[in-house]
């Protein structure tokens, strides 16, 4: 053998293990969106839970708890097009809801309304975070499958491009304020 294709050989072996690497790499990002995505799921359906389970309650007044039942149910039933919608409508009727630090208070004096006013009150610091999380894992499989490699070599296979969770999930101020 001669030493030029010795080279070509070392070279090409170096350049499969740089391929082989990458492709790994671009693995494993997939499965991280797939788990900051069940935990994203997770957190939006607990919110939604403990919403609905507060608008049944009968501590909020009639119109609020009409409010709140539908924009939560209405979060848990959402087709995944319509998800993101639906979660920002959630977003926005707890808003509604809890706008004014009365209607928090008058929720923690009600018999185990500070228990649900807690777990309401984690449920939505948590979303933001979940999203968070699963919109960093998108936007490195993004950026990595953007380059000319990954491209050229369809180091991505037929995975579908990973799509960022985009939605209103700014916590009511009320809430939030009387928790910390």
């Amino acid at each position: 053998m001669t030493p030029t294709l010795i080279w070509i050989l070392v070279a090409l072996v170096a350049i499969g293990l740089y391929l082989s690497w990458t492709a790994g790499r671009l693995d494993r990002l997939h499965a991280r969106i797939d788990a900051t995505r069940a935990g994203l799921d997770a957190q939006l359906l607990r919110r939604a839970s403990v919403a609905q389970e507060l608008a049944t309650s009968g501590v909020l007044d009639p119109a609020a708890s009409i409010v709140l039942y539908e924009a939560a149910h209405a979060a848990r039933q959402a087709e995944e097009e319509q998800r993101e919608v639906a979660e920002s409508d959630l977003s926005q009727a707890l808003r509604a809801v809890f706008a004014e630090p009365a209607q928090v208070d008058a929720v923690r004096e009600a018999p185990g309304g500070e228990a649900a006013a807690h777990e309401l009150t984690e449920a939505v610091r948590r979303v933001p975070m979940a999203r968070r999380f699963h919109n960093d894992a998108v936007g490195a499989a993004r950026r990595l499958r953007q380059h000319r490699k990954v491209r050229w070599f369809r180091l991505a296979g037929h995975a579908p491009f990973p799509m960022a969770f985009e939605m209103d999930d700014e916590p009511p101020a009320a809430l939030v304020d009387r928790a910390a």
